[in-house]
């Protein structure tokens, strides 16, 4: 039987315990509030700087000064970003307004269908007489719809400003992720060691895998934006659509963004449309209706090459982690999911070495 000594020893050694983890927690949760209006853009930081480590590599090995390299890419990059949206900015911000004016003052006349958009399938007559109306009275065509036109109107230009927002974004976790490159040693280091100290013996296995999932899903996200983008400057080339190059990269960047390419794609379809509504304008609207949906295809074609773990893992944790988390967690998603798979897999293979071999 213990004594009342032992007893008052054992709750005593069971206070300091509980009040040491108390204030453990406590600095850990204070840190978290602290660190967390600066976690986001750490986070894309990291993912950035994972991604173009192996494009770093590659251009060091060609012209050397790894310092040089890094400010050129970043320079680069940031200047892709910031141009495209400038410009995309400054003509919807005019055209906007024009239009706006137009519309106000009773100037913007719509141009009159021809004869076969009433041999259109299935839409050709109410589209016929809906367009015709249009073009003899604006106004009084708009008239019943005024308040759908408002909501959508409001809508467009939220993810216009959400969109700007996020390029930002984006430019400033590229600046950061630039100082990541230039201590890429010592970050990979200590991750290493923070994988080690949490997984022993797998630290560096799960350390690699993580980092080529990363690289996966940015080889899908960027893959697809860039392919969807070419493409869609193709159409819009051929088709005479004014300022093709700058719809390409904004279609580029709805994509990389995770929003559909037929934001951009619908209105630009409808303006084809106005111009004529012949055989052309009907391939051009297949065409980029195609390119628009082609993303569907493309990610999971992508997404998964280079890693040692099934495509369709990948691509489901990256689809759950942005539905769970957003953006973000197209790469958080994937990552988690890929070492759930791992562990999973591993736990499998020692209950199979634990089993005894049964003869035939």
């Amino acid at each position: 039987m213990p004594t009342a000594q032992e007893k008052e020893e054992k709750v005593s050694i069971a206070i300091e315990i509980a009040v040491k983890l108390g204030l453990l927690f406590l600095v850990i949760y204070i840190s978290y509030l602290i660190a967390k209006p600066f976690l986001g853009i750490i986070i894309w930081a990291i993912i950035i700087a994972v991604a173009l480590q192996p494009v770093v590599k590659m251009l060091e090995s060609r012209f050397g000064n790894r310092k040089r390299v890094i400010i050129a890419l970043t320079v680069t990059v940031v200047a892709a970003l910031a141009i495209p949206t400038y410009m995309l900015s400054d003509t919807v911000i005019e055209t906007g307004q024009k239009a706006a004016t137009m519309l106000h003052e009773g100037n913007l006349n719509i141009p009159a269908p021809t004869e076969k958009v009433k041999e259109w399938p299935l839409i050709g007559e109410k589209s016929y007489a809906l367009w015709k109306s249009a073009s003899e009275n604006l106004g009084q065509t708009l008239a019943p719809f005024k308040s759908e036109i408002k909501a959508a109107a409001k809508s467009v230009f939220s993810l216009i400003g959400s969109g700007l927002s996020t390029i930002l974004f984006f430019i400033a976790a590229m600046i950061i992720a630039a100082f990541f490159l230039l201590g890429a040693k010592s970050g990979e280091r200590f991750y290493k060691t923070i994988m080690k100290r949490l997984l022993g013996e797998k630290g560096d296995e799960w350390a690699n895998l993580s980092v080529l999932t990363i690289r996966s899903v940015v080889t899908g996200v960027l893959g697809v934006a860039v392919i969807q983008a070419f493409f869609a400057f193709i159409g819009l080339a051929l088709m005479h659509v004014p300022f093709a190059i700058v719809w390409a990269f904004a279609i580029m960047f709805l994509t990389i963004i995770q929003l559909p390419a037929l934001i951009i794609i619908g209105p630009i379809i409808a303006w084809v449309f106005a111009q004529g509504s012949g055989t052309p304008e009907i391939i051009f609207t297949v065409y980029m209706l195609i390119v628009g949906a082609s993303d569907g295809v493309l990610k999971p074609m992508l997404m998964g090459r280079g890693v040692d773990i099934p495509m369709l893992v990948i691509l489901i944790g990256a689809i759950g982690g942005m539905m769970l988390m957003g953006m973000i967690g197209l790469f958080i998603g994937a990552v988690i999911f890929a070492l759930a798979y791992k562990l999973f897999e591993l736990w499998i293979a020692e209950v199979k070495e634990g089993e005894p071999e049964k003869s035939l």
